[in-house]
């Protein structure tokens, strides 16, 4: 399963709306320039993700955007979903009627199961979980004289 740019960069600006969960609203250019996002191409990502649920935007000086509910409530399935659709490792998977050999094929097994264990793994970790583990690596880097 390949995983687009995109949601490489919707997880990044999810991760640090999170480090910054009650705090306020977080500006597009704060996580821009700390996650190292094209800020343009972060506010296509913000609207999906605005769209979806997942975040909040409030307009004005004051403005920015938030996590539309707890960071332990959205997963990376969710975020997935939003910003590629529904995913699978191989089009014959999602759609029997992509592949004519489909009936009588091993492999889309192997695929069906690798898409399966993927959405497992996507299902079950959290914005949060990422969040802390995030702030686990982040504090081990710190070096202090």
């Amino acid at each position: 399963m390949r995983i687009a740019k995109r949601t490489d960069y919707g997880v990044r600006a999810l991760l640090y709306l999170a480090e910054h969960s009650g705090e306020g609203p977080v500006q597009s250019a704060d996580i821009a320039s700390h996650q190292e996002i094209p800020e343009a191409y972060l506010e296509q990502l913000l609207g999906t993700l605005r769209k979806a649920g997942i975040i909040r935007s409030t307009r004005g000086p004051q403005g920015g955007h938030v996590l539309a509910v707890a960071p332990d409530q959205v997963t990376l399935a969710d975020v997935l979903l939003a910003l590629e659709g529904p995913p699978s490792p191989m089009d014959c998977v999602g759609d029997i009627e992509e592949c004519q050999r489909a009936a009588s094929c091993a492999l889309r097994e192997v695929w069906r199961d690798v898409g399966r264990a993927s959405q497992q793994v996507l299902e079950s970790t959290t914005i949060g979980e990422l969040a802390r583990r995030q702030r686990g690596r982040t504090s081990a880097a710190m070096y202090h004289i």
